[in-house]
């Protein structure tokens, strides 16, 4: 199953599990939410001062943002507000923590896995790296980088973008008396942790500092108020549009039949090929934009062919 709805869930009321898994010895941890069958995560993580790891690789693409303390990877020293986006078997350098530091791990395709290593895995999509000191080092834009936009007075910083799925990571803030009255959904999921300050939803209450979310797809939510401001994390897994409501008695179905009324209307022959029997995809048929598409090792793996075999004759029609 994919992630539950977990909101309004503050982990700040929740104790710290030792981390035992290899590569995490020496650090502690809070699940925030979880995926039971691929073990895909998002992890609160305390890493006890004197904590140290050799040179080593992640089997899935992996993103931390530090909310206190440092961590000296490698030659650098990412401190409060780092994110980085680390590609599946990409090795990062030794790690070391003198006087304690906390962040987010998202283990985004499996559950958390160490290999220690200082070169890269051989598929590793290394240009797909980023580090940066969201704080520091990225400029605040409009809330009108989604469109449709949010109310005015919520502000974004836009940290990493997946090109193929469009999954965004972002800071974002909403200013002191923030409000937006309409009801709104996604197609895709979405998370978000509160570094700081607390925000109001009609449906789910006050969410406080240390409070946090995974909402699923089509989940109704909103209005919104924000007394003093609030600065947080969130993620989406796939292209972020705001479809806006005025009705909270909705439920996830009818919000999906409202989506698809508004692809029939936009882009009815997209909806027409969707929604008929037989179709191929979610594969479909050649990109005849990147004609070797289905020939790249990373696409193969994930359709289950083998690294050196041939493509599938059904996806050559």
């Amino acid at each position: 199953m994919a992630r539950p709805h977990i909101e309004p869930y503050v982990e700040l009321d929740h104790p710290f599990k030792k981390f035992g898994v290899s590569g995490f010895k020496g650090s502690n941890y809070k699940v925030l939410s979880l995926d039971t069958d691929t073990g895909a995560c998002t992890l609160k993580v305390r890493f006890d001062g004197g904590f140290k790891r050799k040179p080593g690789l992640s089997y899935s693409d992996m993103e931390i943002f530090v909310l206190n303390g440092k961590i000296k990877v490698g030659k650098q020293t990412w401190s409060e507000g780092h994110y980085a986006f680390i590609p599946a078997g990409m090795a990062v350098g030794a790690i070391e923590v003198s006087q304690g530091a906390e962040a987010l791990l998202m283990f985004n395709d499996s559950e958390p896995s160490f290999v220690e290593s200082d070169k890269n895995h051989q598929l590793a999509l290394t240009d797909a790296f980023s580090s940066v000191n969201s704080y520091e080092d990225k400029p605040w834009g409009g809330g009108s980088i989604v469109s449709p936009s949010v109310a005015t007075g919520c502000l974004i910083k836009l940290l990493h973008f997946d090109p193929l799925t469009e999954a965004l990571s972002f800071l974002y803030c909403m200013t002191p008396r923030f409000a937006q009255d309409n009801i709104s959904y996604h197609d895709s999921a979405e998370e978000s942790y509160h570094i700081w300050g607390t925000s109001w939803m009609m449906q789910f209450g006050e969410l406080p500092t240390g409070g946090y979310f995974w909402r699923p797809p089509y989940i109704n939510h909103g209005s919104f108020r924000c007394k003093y401001g609030t600065i947080a994390f969130g993620r989406t897994d796939s292209v972020l549009f705001n479809y806006f409501h005025f009705n909270p008695w909705t439920n996830p179905d009818e919000n999906k039949l409202r989506a698809a009324s508004t692809l029939y209307r936009k882009r009815p022959q997209l909806y027409q090929w969707a929604a008929s029997d037989g179709h191929n995809h979610p594969h479909g048929p050649p990109d005849f934009e990147n004609a070797d598409y289905h020939s790249d090792p990373q696409v193969r793996m994930l359709h289950g062919e083998p690294v050196g075999g041939s493509v599938g004759k059904k996806r050559r029609k």
